[in-house]
């Protein structure tokens, strides 16, 4: 009985530690080797994806047709600040700064165009109340709105109106 009750040699201690060790080295090797193995597939997957997106995009045909509003001579105006108060109010004011994108081989006088667009621009202001500009789609209205006024009265010397602020108080 004394036999078994006795305590263990330091042998026995050394060799537990080293089969406490085993494993856990074991699991850091297993994780070290399935990272490695993750990382190549998700690079070779990366590629793959990337050679079809290139194949894709060199198969498709040009459009011939799609040629940009922008190309050729045109030349852009900043105009003049237009402040003016809206319609049916004497407390709510608007100020408003654009850009006119033209045709430069029209025989029209750019400085004209831009005085004609502020004239075209203070006129429409003073008729739209609060409620009309308010929001995403009040916006594109008024900027809708502008643009066909700017394009008819320069008999479509002016591409387009660019809006670049608009503050109302």
């Amino acid at each position: 009985m004394a036999e078994n009750l006795a305590l263990p040699s330091r042998s026995g201690q050394a060799s537990s530690r080293e089969e406490g060790r085993s494993p856990l080295l074991a699991l850091g090797l297993l994780t070290l080797l399935s990272g490695i193995v993750g990382s190549g597939f998700g690079l070779s997957i990366v590629s793959n994806i990337e050679k079809r997106v290139e194949e894709r995009y060199r198969s498709q045909p040009e459009a011939p047709g799609e040629a940009s509003p922008y190309a050729g001579d045109i030349m852009i105006k900043k105009l003049d600040p237009v402040v003016t108060n809206l319609a049916g109010s004497e407390t709510d004011w608007i100020r408003l700064e654009a850009s006119i994108v033209y045709k430069g081989g029209f025989e029209a006088n750019p400085d004209l165009l831009s005085a004609e667009a502020r004239q075209d621009i203070l006129a429409y202001l003073r008729t739209v109340t609060l409620a009309q500009i308010q929001g995403p789609s009040g916006l594109l209205h008024v900027r809708e709105d502008l643009n066909e006024r700017i394009r008819l009265r320069s008999k479509g010397a002016v591409q387009e109106l660019v809006l670049e602020t608009l503050v109302v108080q």
